[in-house]
């Protein structure tokens, strides 16, 4: 013990001191979410601001507000090179700027799923720096990555330098989801509230859609849930279930709360019995302090849990993710809008895919028949934007008009089905672009 903690007391440093181990031109791996790490981040950004560093390019998913003060400043853009591989609404008003003031998008996107996130980042792009926020050591000389093993912990094994912000806050969980003190090359310590998300704005249709797919899901069935105020009206619907399971990459506060309720006991799983899988967690406080230490918890990095055979392996597997716009065919596009890229592909095809592999799985496309307050239909004629699942991947549709099966249905059978998905206003003009393409 007595080694270990002079490893530590080695690497402890202020934040400006770790942020200059960082040179100019690195390729430098962002954590996600939660896991951004405020106190090196600013350090960062204070850095590039005065001119000591230039040419960071910075590689992530999906940033939250601690990025967006400190490293994804507007301003800092000619120094730090964002490279999003999942934008979030920062991405999307920085690039709206630049495109105001008739410069090139400021972030690149750079396009993946997200299971293949770790290999991308190690071996295509070389990282060579990760940034994140970890929980205090452990008695071994051990961190959790807490929140977000995903991409972090796989990037930990093969960066050059690895630098972690220690934060008391970040919960300790068990699983594949540590690193050693000897691997880290810089610690800062930083006591600070986690950054909490609360629950999306629910509207009618999503309570109405919650209904109707809990109305597929079978007691001891293996869940998965995206991101949103939809995955949320399932999980408040699914709360007379019994003995479900989860295997997901995002933990929500859904999720949390049918484990706190006794719904999600995970005793019939197949892979894992008795413990929740995920590979990030995004929340409040409560959702934070449940995990903490909770055995019936556990982390894998996202190469893992979003691995379409391993998901498979989960009997009765149920995947229920939203997109934004789905083709006659049965082609979505849950990424695109208005000619812009809005978030990413995330692992939505990941479990499409995995859930299809399982025994008994079924994986559930949802979105609300409408968009900009019903003006706009959200099953087109064509996609506006890129297959993020493709038509031959989709199984199961729903919107607030019904569910629609598409498996092993011919292209005339699609859609037919997915018209009577969409709002009645949209019918007889979805009905005749599907005769102008010969589809029906």
């Amino acid at each position: 013990m007595t080694d270990i903690l002079a490893l530590y007391a080695d690497r402890v440093m202020d934040a400006a001191t770790a942020a200059a181990l960082i040179p100019s031109g690195a390729k430098v791996a962002m954590a996600l979410g939660v896991a951004q790490p405020p106190a090196l981040l600013k350090a960062i950004a204070d850095r590039a601001e005065a001119g000591e560093v230039d040419d960071l390019r910075l590689y992530y998913l999906l940033s939250t507000a601690i990025a967006g003060d400190t490293v994804l400043r507007y301003e800092l853009m000619d120094r730090i090179h964002p490279y999003s591989l999942f934008h979030s609404g920062i991405e999307r008003s920085l690039n709206a700027r630049a495109l105001e003031e008739g410069r090139d998008p400021v972030v690149q996107v750079v396009p993946t799923g997200f299971q293949q996130t770790p290999r991308l980042l190690c071996e295509e792009i070389g990282v060579d720096t990760l940034i994140a926020t970890v929980s205090p050591m452990d008695a071994d000389g051990n961190f959790s990555f807490g929140t977000n093993t995903d991409y972090a912990q796989p990037v930990s094994k093969t960066a050059r330098r690895v630098i972690l912000e220690v934060n008391p806050q970040m919960p300790r969980v068990s699983g594949d989801c540590t690193i050693h003190v000897s691997n880290v090359t810089a610690l800062v310590e930083n006591p600070t509230p986690l950054l909490e998300v609360g629950k999306a704005a629910s509207q009618p249709a999503d309570t109405v859609i919650g209904k109707l797919i809990a109305g597929l899901v079978e007691d001891g069935a293996t869940l998965q849930m995206g991101i949103g105020a939809l995955p949320d009206a399932v999980c408040a619907a699914l709360m007379d279930h019994k003995d479900l399971g989860i295997h997901t990459e995002m933990l929500t506060p859904g999720l949390v709360d049918l484990m706190k309720a006794g719904v999600v006991t995970n005793a019939r799983k197949t892979l894992h019995p008795g413990q929740t899988v995920f590979t990030f967690c995004m929340g409040d406080r409560s959702t934070y302090e449940f995990l903490h230490e909770n055995p019936s918890v556990a982390a894998y990095p996202v190469s893992y849990v979003n691995d379409v055979h391993v998901i498979g392996q989960n009997d009765n597997m149920v995947s229920v993710n939203a997109t934004l716009e789905i083709d006659l065919e049965g082609a979505c596009c849950s990424e695109h809008l208005n000619g812009r890229q809005f978030t990413g592909s995330g692992g939505q095809l990941d479990f499409v895919r995995g859930a299809y592999v399982s025994k008994g799985g079924q994986s559930i496309i949802a979105c609300h028949s409408t968009a900009k307050g019903g003006s706009v239909s959200r099953i087109v004629r064509r996609l506006a934007g890129p297959v993020t699942t493709p038509r031959n991947d989709v199984h199961i549709v729903v919107t607030e008009y019904g569910v629609a099966n598409l498996k092993g249905l011919s292209i005339s059978e699609r859609a037919t089905a997915l018209i009577g998905l969409a709002h009645p206003q949209f019918r007889d003009e979805l009905t005749a672009a599907a005769h102008e393409q010969g589809l029906i």
